[in-house]
């Protein structure tokens, strides 16, 4: 059974111009910083007028060994998303959480108990 990884690379834009920040406004009701999808894609949301940025991806691996590898592909992706679309960044950080480590509420465990 594999396990769901779920990875926030957050960050900040470095010096942006005008006319990104103009970009990044128009779109920005894509992008709600409020919105919390996790997608293999990734989700980017943002802040503006404060700088700051959040990809939000999700990826299935087989083993625990596994989740080191799916923090630097999804850091890899926004950095590469980013660069892609000549948006400078700056304090990128990465953080992981495997959902099987996560502790199931009394209704998860009901679910659990009726699914084993």
């Amino acid at each position: 059974m594999g396990r769901t990884v779920r990875v926030t690379v957050r960050g900040s834009f470095d010096g942006l111009s005008e006319a990104q920040l103009g970009e990044l406004r128009a779109e920005s009701a894509a992008h709600d910083f409020m919105n919390t999808q996790y997608t293999a894609e990734g989700y980017l949301a943002y802040d503006l007028p404060r700088p700051f940025f959040t990809f939000r991806f999700a990826e299935e691996v087989e083993s625990a060994e596994d989740v080191p590898g799916v923090a630097v592909r999804s850091q890899a992706k926004a950095e590469a998303w980013m660069a892609e679309h000549g948006y400078p960044i700056k304090n990128v950080t990465t953080q992981t959480v495997d959902m099987a480590e996560v502790p199931l509420g009394k209704r998860g465990r009901r679910e659990a108990e009726r699914h084993a």
